[in-house]
């Protein structure tokens, strides 16, 4: 965590800044994303989206976030 009370994480390979005790949920909802049509990787593990309210990110993590669209 910096001075400014944020966590430097990595999202999809690009560098972001979020508050200090965010969750995976609400950074999913930063990113303009549904949490119910996402898969996410969080240092090369896949988050069972079951604990997106309870995973806090943590400085340094890097996510990979895949989300899925419907249509035919």
């Amino acid at each position: 965590m910096s001075l400014d009370g944020t966590a430097g994480v990595t999202i999809n390979g690009e560098q972001r800044r979020v508050q200090h005790g965010t969750t995976l949920a609400q950074l999913i909802a930063e990113v303009g994303l549904d949490p119910l049509r996402v898969a996410v990787e969080r240092n090369l593990e896949i988050v069972p989206r079951s604990t997106f309210a309870q995973v806090i990110v943590e400085d340094g993590d890097s996510f990979e976030i895949v989300h899925f669209v419907g249509g035919g």
